[in-house]
């Protein structure tokens, strides 16, 4: 038995609301021989049985990761069970739009030393209804090396990257740096994506393919010193571990941009609270 080109991937955590339109977003995409792989990490609300009504259809496995180990336990769980030669992470609240896998597919094909293209995305409320249409990639302009598209997010003092939903890795690559890295907890994409482009030059998607969606949490006022003292620690980890990509001022200038950002993010909770309550 062959295996296919892609393996999308999502852990779904209490997740029944929207795990039908996540699910349904990958089943068709057209144009590209795909597994989707759904593991429900103990969810109690329902996601499980909304998760079966596409266990017919034999692209799809269904599993259960047992509770406990968080967010961590699942995405690695659900990851090692791949079998594609590309993978994509998809949170069960967000969603693919058309024609995303066969596009980033045939650009990694294209180009056998890259390891991780990441596409713009769409970003929603959490009634669905958009921010903005196409967001990220701030500013990349093309195809670079790992160590230069490391660089650049660290200078840029954010995930340039985007959410796993934009981005298509080689499963190679990922397995090799161990799966998801989550020394940094709120840096846990960003981090496994710079260890995987460690390994292998960087494409850019310029089309958004992939929607994610925002909710209040995510976007906490209380949060907002936390993120940054993460984003700060990681950036003076990484420069220790990797001095020959990371100077100190990469690090000054992106704990500078990281501090802006997180002034903004407060700035945006507070519009995004304020549309939520209207």
């Amino acid at each position: 038995m062959t295996s296919p080109r892609v393996s999308v991937v999502v852990p779904a955590f209490r997740q029944a609301s929207f795990i039908r339109q996540t699910m349904e977003s990958v089943l068709s995409q057209e144009g590209v021989d795909l597994e989707l792989i759904v593991a429900d990490h103990s969810s109690d609300d329902g996601t499980w049985e909304a998760m079966n009504e596409y266990a017919s259809d034999k692209r799809v496995r269904l599993l259960v990761t047992p509770a406990g180990g968080g967010a961590e336990a699942n995405f690695n769980r659900v990851s090692a069970e791949a079998t594609g030669t590309y993978i994509k992470l998809l949170p069960g609240d967000d969603y693919l739009l058309p024609g995303v896998l066969a596009r980033q597919t045939a650009m990694l094909d294209a180009s056998p030393d890259a390891v991780l293209t990441a596409g713009r995305r769409m970003l929603v409320d959490a009634r669905g209804d958009a921010i903005m249409r196409s967001y990220g990639l701030k500013g990349i302009r093309g195809p670079m090396s790992g160590e230069a598209a490391i660089r650049h997010a660290v200078r840029a003092g954010s995930n340039v990257f985007g959410e796993p939903g934009a981005v298509l890795m080689r499963r190679s690559a990922l397995e090799s740096v161990d799966y998801w890295d989550f020394a940094h907890p709120y840096l846990v994409d960003e981090a496994t994506y710079i260890n995987v482009l460690l390994r292998g030059r960087f494409i850019p998607d310029f089309e958004p393919g992939a929607v994610f969606r925002l909710n209040n949490g995510q976007w906490s006022v209380a949060l907002t010193s936390y993120q940054y003292e993460q984003v700060s620690g990681f950036h003076r980890a990484l420069a220790a571990r990797r001095p020959d990509i990371i100077s100190a001022a990469d690090v000054r200038i992106g704990n500078t941009q990281a501090w802006l950002m997180a002034q903004r993010r407060r700035l945006t909770y507070r519009l995004l609270k304020k549309r939520m309550s209207s």
